[in-house]
């Protein structure tokens, strides 16, 4: 006799999914502060406070498979996700620079490191957060007991 997994079980790869993008999103800011001595700016910082315990909270649910775990995580993500597009907009030079919180020694809109031919760090995170917000909604939506 078989059971029926729950839904929660069901879409648990849907969690791992988001996890392991915190995870690789955590590891690649650590990366790029601490082994290539880069600072980041202030909205960076503020980006990293949001992604950086997802990878506690996420896990976590991911380990007990716990639904709650999800929903704890989504408001980080979420403004995570509100300061990434802050960002970006900024960069796209469609926010004032007269609203950069950054100083002049890091400045927000000068971004020194770019991937795969023109990728700012930025853009990345907007991914990144992306990527999670869309995972947590979906678990969410899917795991309804």
């Amino acid at each position: 006799m078989t059971t029926n997994p729950s839904p929660s079980q069901r879409y648990w790869g849907l969690l791992l999914t988001c996890w392991l993008v915190a995870l690789v999103s955590t590891l690649g800011a650590l990366f790029i502060g601490e082994v290539m001595q880069l600072e980041p700016c202030v909205l960076c910082w503020y980006q990293r406070i949001a992604m950086f315990p997802l990878v506690c909270i996420v896990g976590i649910a991911c380990y007990s498979n716990d639904r709650r775990g999800a929903v704890y995580a989504l408001p980080l993500a979420l403004a995570g996700l509100a300061l990434a597009v802050y960002h970006t907009l900024l960069l796209a030079g469609v926010v004032p620079k007269a609203w950069v919180p950054c100083s002049a020694s890091v400045p927000c809109t000068d971004q020194k490191l770019e991937i795969l031919n023109g990728i700012q760090i930025p853009w990345l995170s907007l991914l990144a957060f992306i990527a999670i917000v869309i995972l947590l909604f979906v678990y969410l939506r899917k795991s309804r007991s």
